[in-house]
């Protein structure tokens, strides 16, 4: 996964089906469908935090604390599992990476603010010359 972290291939498990993707016949023939899974709450390479930051942050994903991953965009089952191996570690990436910093509130400028009343009266402008005119 990462230097940080890595899943030992003993706790991956694999399930192959056929895929619906491209390929044509040849797809109704082969199991180039690839789904990943992995435990996360019986993880053991995961510190007792890491483990409750992917539960909390990847909840919707995991069912029963298995993640589960599918790939069938290629044709191949080898680059259907290199797929799925990339899209597990880029969750798990995700779901271990820091909080970004919180945004500061900041009150808009005098300028913006200027800019923003001239587009405003301009459309306005634009939507009154549209309308019929009044008969008087």
């Amino acid at each position: 996964m990462s230097p940080a972290l890595t899943i030992p291939a003993a706790e991956l498990g694999w399930r192959f089906s056929r895929s619906s993707g491209p390929g044509g016949q040849h797809v109704n023939t082969s199991d180039s469908r690839v789904e990943l899974f992995w435990n996360v709450t019986d993880s053991l390479v995961l510190t007792e935090t890491q483990r409750m930051l992917l539960a909390t942050r990847l909840e919707r994903r995991l069912i029963d604390g298995v993640i589960t991953v599918s790939a069938s965009e290629q044709r191949s089952q080898l680059r259907n599992r290199d797929t799925a191996l990339r899209k597990l570690a880029e969750l798990v990436a995700s779901g271990l990476a820091p909080e970004p910093a919180r945004r500061r509130a900041t009150k808009p400028t005098r300028g913006s603010k200027q800019r923003r009343l001239a587009a405003k009266g301009q459309r306005s402008e634009t939507k009154r010359q549209r309308r019929r005119p009044t008969a008087e």
